[in-house]
């Protein structure tokens, strides 16, 4: 099966990601179907779009939309998919959907995430700010994941950002708490100090 103009996916686990391991015996932390931060993004690629080329393959790994696999109720109260479903972890999804890519591994080579043209992820740094209300410095971050059009900005992974306000788009990827960013909110690369440290809350490790 092939779509011409999107992705077909299944979510790698499934469908929610709202169960924690305690002792050995599984807890369902959340049971709303509505909460997104309970849903799963992670998604294995079924098979790509005919009409274009991605650097997306077959078998590859992607961060995707929340509301693909979430579900929701109408006005009746009826719990319905969303209009991503096809059947059963089966799902359709377009480019604008899909915000990271990690390739399958091959020749045991570890692959990490990729961003897609034109954004980057920022990991943010602790607040030193000994007055500041946040434990987190909201427009300095670290340079996770980035995209190939970013390397030819002179950006590189591990590399100290300034970013503009309000331009963070939150995510949880294998137990990290990022921020998605465009390129173009990207002002300043700084010198490290030394004492920067990485800021990833007990609540976004237990996310993964």
């Amino acid at each position: 099966m092939k779509s011409v103009f999107n992705f077909l996916i299944k979510p790698v686990k499934s469908r929610y990601n709202n169960e924690i391991d305690v002792d050995g015996k599984k807890l369902i932390v959340n049971t709303e179907i509505f909460n997104h931060q309970y849903i799963s993004r992670e998604a294995e690629v079924i098979s790509i779009p005919l009409a274009f080329e991605t650097p997306i393959k077959v078998g590859d790994k992607v961060i995707v939309h929340h509301n693909i696999f979430r579900r929701w109720h109408d006005m009746r109260g009826v719990e319905r998919n969303s209009s991503n479903y096809i059947k059963e972890d089966l799902y359709s999804c377009d480019i604008e959907q899909i915000y990271a890519y990690k390739p399958s591994i091959s020749k045991n080579t570890k692959e990490t995430w990729k961003a897609l043209d034109g954004y980057c992820f920022v990991q943010p740094i602790k607040n030193k700010d000994m007055f500041a209300n946040k434990s987190e410095n909201e427009l300095v971050g670290i340079l996770i994941y980035i995209s190939e059009d970013a390397k030819k900005l002179g950006l590189n992974i591990g590399d100290l950002v300034g970013i503009t306000k309000s331009s963070q788009y939150e995510f949880h990827i294998d137990g990290k708490l990022l921020y998605r960013v465009s390129n173009q909110h990207i002002l300043i690369k700084y010198e490290y100090k030394g004492d920067e440290e990485e800021y990833n809350p007990s609540w976004a490790r237990s996310s993964s």
